[in-house]
């Protein structure tokens, strides 16, 4: 059984990874670890409820343990979580898209979209964040995951590159498009308010 919940505070994320394939307790000490912050950047990439991304977090972390073993020491562990986590969300949009399930965000119900990093102070605020949130879900998805990893999820270029498994240089490029597609949508938006 593991120790006090402490001692996983305690442990750099390669000493978790070291001990969780020793000892099955010490796996619930990444999800404890990273739960928070990957449901968030799912439900940012989706739109869905806390429920289904609950949902999508168990199948990757399923994913995550049987290939914990394969886990490279000399990658940082959260792109690599991150990379998984997001194949899952990218199949789940594929599947929605294919049951004609896809919808869109409904922006108001969507508390899990607003941080404690971000809460609005003012209503314009608020109207501001929600043309925010209701702009990036018209952003491709190719363009709207770095628009998330890099603003939201504050992740750097080489950590994009390692979790969508594509050069930085394809980064940079795909962020400079990414952010002229969210300026033209967000300005069309504007314009028919």
């Amino acid at each position: 059984m593991i120790k006090p919940q402490d001692s996983c505070e305690d442990l750099s994320d390669n000493e978790i990874v070291k001990k969780s394939l020793e000892d099955l307790d010490y796996f619930s000490c990444l999800y404890k670890r990273f739960e928070p912050e990957l449901l968030r950047y799912i439900q940012r990439m989706t739109g869905i409820t806390a429920e289904e991304a609950q949902d999508i977090l168990q199948e990757s972390f399923i994913k995550i343990w049987r290939n914990l073993k394969k886990f490279d020491q000399d990658l940082k562990l959260s792109s690599w979580i991150y990379r998984i986590v997001h194949n899952e969300v990218v199949s789940s949009i594929r599947r929605n898209k294919s049951y004609g399930k896809n919808k869109t965000i409904d922006i108001k119900n969507c508390e899990h979209l607003i941080t404690d990093d971000n809460k609005p102070d003012s209503e314009d605020e608020e109207e501001e964040q929600i043309l925010l949130y209701e702009t990036l879900n018209l952003v491709p998805i190719k363009y709207r995951e770095v628009l998330i990893l890099k603003f939201l999820e504050k992740k750097s270029y080489e950590e994009i590159s390692d979790i969508l498994k594509i050069p930085e240089g394809t980064v940079a490029i795909r962020i400079n498009r990414a952010k002229q597609k969210f300026r033209d949508l967000a300005s069309f938006k504007k314009y028919f308010q």
